[in-house]
């Protein structure tokens, strides 16, 4: 029993790292008015999953309004590289014909933000994890509905990284 508290300890310590308090208000320096945000690199089999989490990180940071994305990385003021890592489905509910009803999607990417006029690192996390339960409707299963459920994990997994990186934590 006391292997397995140690090895779940060290599993849970090894998710946590690369996340810390930073404070509150905006980590971003006044210089950076633009940011290259180049298509997220796709480590999984998901189809599109790329391209949905790019598109929604760019229009999440543009509705802030706090920079403006720039599609190239001459002249911008920083960029933001998305390495996404895992993507994982689990089933956690199940409807009264055995089959799942409702499933837990979990994210994980590498994020770095890089001040390109400084040169230095302005957010790093190499293990950044969204997770959220998502329900399939009655009589369908995860295969059938993935592309949406893709869409709606991509806008919510953009919200949370861009509060992240402009809020400071």
């Amino acid at each position: 029993m006391r292997k397995f508290l140690i090895i779940i300890s060290l599993i849970l310590l090894g998710l946590s790292c690369g996340y810390g308090l930073r404070g509150t208000g905006s980590s971003l320096p006044p210089h950076v008015r633009t940011i290259n945000v180049p298509m997220f690199e796709n480590n999984t089999t998901r189809f599109q999953l790329d391209l949905k989490l790019t598109e929604s990180v760019r229009d999440e940071l543009t509705a802030r309004g706090k920079v403006e994305i720039t599609p190239d990385r001459t002249g911008a003021d920083a960029i933001l590289i998305g390495e996404i890592i895992a993507f994982t489905v689990n089933p956690i509910g199940f409807g009264q014909d055995a089959t799942a009803s409702s499933y837990n999607i979990v994210v994980v990417a590498k994020i770095v933000l890089r001040d390109l006029v400084n040169n230095r690192i302005l957010f790093s996390n190499p293990n950044y994890s969204y997770q959220q339960d998502y329900d399939v409707p009655e009589g369908t299963d995860f295969e059938s509905v993935q592309q949406a459920a893709i869409e709606v994990i991509a806008v919510k997994f953009a919200r949370t990284l861009v509060i992240n990186i402009l809020e400071g934590f």
